[in-house]
């Protein structure tokens, strides 16, 4: 239920206006000067606050400015039984929603006050909003305490505060994205938009429609004209991912951008101008594919203002096992799926695992881990299948080879003896083999009782 606050020093109106609002569905609360208004205001957070403009300790174009300055997201109405131009001009300069006549404009109230409650409660959900997003988007949601990790985090920082462009570098799947949109969500470029686009997913044409935009008829399909994605991220920031990708004919349009903040759509004749962060991504090395001639080096220069390196998870120390339980309790309430125990085993397992893909294999594994896990428990088993080929061959002495049938079958039977809790009669029914076959097997491959 919205709440309305109403201020006047009149009994017999604030009595009026008070049963008003109670009919419409709204709850109420009053105050008959400016301190007692403030003091409701605290108490209660009106969506609304009625008040008249003559209070016996101030003046309510004046009370205005203090009840937006304690509570922004509250609109205010002034009502006066002498309506002037100037009072009502100062009233809205001051943050007023709408300033009525009383008497003349008592048929204006109600709806009124239902538009200004519909504006207060979508300024809340859109403060709610931004706070949700600048939590998502903040250094702090950077799961990682290596060095490695943290020396990064620190220059994102410290650079996110500029203007320049960054370039991250860094193999697949080290979170370029995600620091991208930190440094954009930590800029003063933070209410602007942020866009994204992967050099790699399109050709050097479509690319370059994409990216700049385009006038109706300056190729077959081009029927009417179209924004790029420099346009669309004017006064924001643009993410070039893969910049590693782009044909070498683009570059030099993208030099251009960086150089003068213009450039020409295709079929246009005239130049549009932009101003946009620019942020770009590779998992290259750069200066070999500038000594190779696929990359210009003066674009490269003007990227890597300032270069942040992201380290892959093998130089990660301690930020796998940080990494896993982050995505686990996430999934894990995505997938309404909670995890009551993660065995050592699990966890050794992905301790051991290389990681070639980075977070985001790292991700994909938990991920799929979640959705084949049965009780709330994590093993092994639930991993994809060459992370627990890797993990057995690892610990396993036996010198088995990871693709031998003999090797799965060692595998299957621990896994068996585990779910019996050692009861070896038990795990021979469930295999389906005698208990003197289960007794042989055991000694053949070498498996530890429990």
């Amino acid at each position: 239920m919205s709440k309305i606050l109403i201020i006047d020093d009149e009994p017999q109106i604030r009595s009026l206006l008070v049963r008003m609002m109670e009919l419409e569905g709204y709850d109420v609360c009053q105050a008959g000067d400016c301190r007692a208004a403030l003091k409701q205001l605290e108490q209660h957070a009106p969506e609304v606050a009625l008040c008249d403009v003559f209070l016996p300790d101030g003046n309510g174009v004046e009370l205005v400015m203090a009840i937006k300055k304690a509570a922004p997201q509250t609109e205010v109405i002034l009502l006066t039984a002498h309506g002037n131009i100037p009072d009502g001009v100062q009233a809205i300069k001051n943050g007023a929603f709408d300033y009525i006549t009383k008497g003349d404009d008592n048929n204006k109230i109600i709806p009124l006050v239902s538009r200004a409650v519909e504006k207060a409660l979508l300024n809340a959900r859109l403060e709610k909003l931004e706070k949700k997003l600048s939590g998502r988007y903040s250094f702090d949601s950077i799961t990682g305490q290596s060095k490695a990790i943290k020396a990064a985090v620190l220059l994102a920082q410290k650079v996110s505060v500029t203007d320049v462009p960054v370039l991250l570098t860094g193999e697949t799947g080290t979170g370029k994205e995600v620091f991208a949109q930190a440094i954009h969500y930590n800029s003063k470029r933070a209410g602007q938009n942020f866009v994204a686009v992967n050099c790699s997913s399109f050709s050097k044409e479509l690319l370059e429609s994409e990216m700049f935009g385009h006038r109706a008829g300056s190729f077959t399909g081009a029927l009417k004209d179209k924004k790029g994605l420099f346009e669309e991220a004017n006064n924001g920031t643009i993410f070039l991912d893969e910049i590693g990708e782009m044909a070498f004919e683009m570059q030099a349009k993208l030099l251009r951008i960086l150089e003068t903040g213009e450039y020409i759509k295709i079929g246009d004749t005239k130049s549009t101008r932009v101003n946009v962060r620019i942020i770009a991504a590779t998992n290259r090395n750069l200066p070999e594919e500038i000594a190779a001639g696929r990359f210009r080096e003066d674009l490269f220069y003007r990227l890597s203002v300032f270069e942040v390196h992201l380290p892959p998870l093998r130089e990660r120390e301690g930020d796998v096992g940080l990494l896993a339980t982050h995505f686990i309790n996430d999934f894990a309430a995505k997938l309404a799926h909670p995890i009551v125990e993660i065995t050592p085993a699990f966890l050794e397992a992905i301790g051991r695992q290389p990681w070639k893909g980075n977070i985001r294999e790292l991700r994909n594994a938990i991920e799929r881990s979640l959705i084949v896990c049965d009780g709330g428990r994590l093993d092994v088993s639930d991993l994809p299948f060459e992370i627990q080929n890797n993990h057995y061959e690892q610990a396993d002495g036996s010198g088995i080879g990871s693709f031998e049938l003999a090797s799965m079958e060692k595998r299957h039977i621990v896994r068996v003896l585990e779910h019996t809790k050692g009861n070896k009669t038990e795990a021979s029914r469930l295999l389906k083999i005698g208990l003197t076959t289960l007794y042989r097997k055991i000694e053949e491959y070498r498996i530890k009782p429990d």
